[in-house]
């Protein structure tokens, strides 16, 4: 038979309203109780009745999350990590792929294709600044990325900039001076993202060591995937044009720079060092394995996920919109140091 909420409660030692507010994420409970609940969910595998549970609330307990291209190692990652927190907090979560079409992430906000749903996550693509009005709705929304800042959402992002720098400073620290950069946005693009602030990173770490940015060097490229990663290296090469490193701005343009340089007979790192972002399972796996900037996805589902749910929960005034950016690190591995075994 299936666990009952009464098991639950018997395992963790409290109460069967105890268990529920756990599971409705109600604020007035210990940690150490909630954490008590949540291990027994677990030893378990407890799932509530999520129906029976929206009649007597109103709500589903489904969450809806919708991503630019699950076929994005990034974004699949990302899913897992946020379904994974979910869970934890008795939510299920429905996925809708946007494809980055501007119509179709409007309609996820109008909670359109997400029918059922208590709250959303969103990383936007194509909508920006500009479509601030949009989010004025009664669906509770936590933003990811970098598309729409100071809105009336709470908001996950990284710290694109810094880390970014790091990684370029990384490269430096190991002597290299002429730097590639793969991914880079078009020449005149203005909108923030992704890419116009990894760039910006990466030219304030020139800067600040006193080296000048080499148009030559930037690598422009219509996707961020293996094969445009290959494909921009193999364009450096077939131009002659000399590098020492590079700089990659996800793991998957990476991992494409790894396959272009290998085929070459360019031996990588004592010719050339190359470090992505993203930190990418993946990543660790590559040979060489490849180094990364890791902005640390396990939190930044973690958090979007109890942003969203506090916000589903809340009753009352409505508190102001949240910024959070989590901690980011280096991840050092063989693609940028010889004495490095992958791990």
């Amino acid at each position: 038979m299936r666990p009952t909420m009464l098991d639950v409660a018997r395992l963790a030692g409290v109460s069967i309203k105890t268990v529920s507010n756990v599971i409705n994420d109600h604020p007035y409970v210990r940690a150490q109780v909630r954490d008590r609940v949540r291990n027994a969910i677990r030893e378990l595998d407890y799932r509530p009745n999520v129906s029976a549970r929206g009649l007597r609330s109103g709500k589903t307990g489904v969450i809806g999350l919708a991503l630019p291209a699950l076929r994005e190692s990034y974004f699949a990652e990302l899913a897992d990590s946020v379904i994974r927190a979910a869970e934890r907090r008795g939510r299920s979560v429905l996925i809708a792929q946007t494809n980055g079409d501007r119509v179709k992430e409007l309609e996820a906000i109008k909670g359109t294709g997400l029918q059922g749903t208590d709250g959303l996550l969103l990383s936007p693509t194509s909508l920006g600044e500009t479509d601030v009005d949009a989010l004025q709705v009664p669906l509770p929304i936590v933003l990811l990325g970098e598309r729409i800042f100071g809105g009336p959402t709470d908001h996950v992002s990284m710290h694109n900039v810094s880390s970014a720098q790091a990684a370029v400073e990384h490269l430096l620290d190991r002597g290299r001076r002429r730097i590639a950069l793969i991914g880079a946005p078009e020449p005149l693009a203005q909108d923030p993202s992704s890419a116009t602030l990894r760039l910006k990173g990466y030219q304030r770490a020139l800067a600040a060591a006193g080296i000048n940015e080499a148009p030559d060097l930037l690598c422009v490229t219509d996707t961020w995937g293996r094969e445009a990663g290959a494909a921009a290296v193999r364009r450096l090469l077939a131009d002659r044009i000399s590098f020492d490193a590079v700089f990659a701005l996800n793991d998957s343009l990476g991992l494409g720079a790894l396959r272009a340089l290998g085929e070459a007979g360019v031996r990588v790192p004592e010719e050339v060092a190359v470090i992505g972002f993203d930190n990418l399972d993946e990543s660790t796996y590559s040979v060489p394995s490849l180094s990364s900037v890791d902005p640390d996805r396990e939190s930044i589902a973690e958090i979007a996920v109890e942003m969203l749910v506090e916000r589903i929960n809340e009753t009352g005034e409505r508190r102001p919109p949240r910024l959070v950016k989590p901690d980011f690190r280096i991840v050092e591995r063989e693609s940028t140091s010889v004495s490095v075994v992958g791990r």
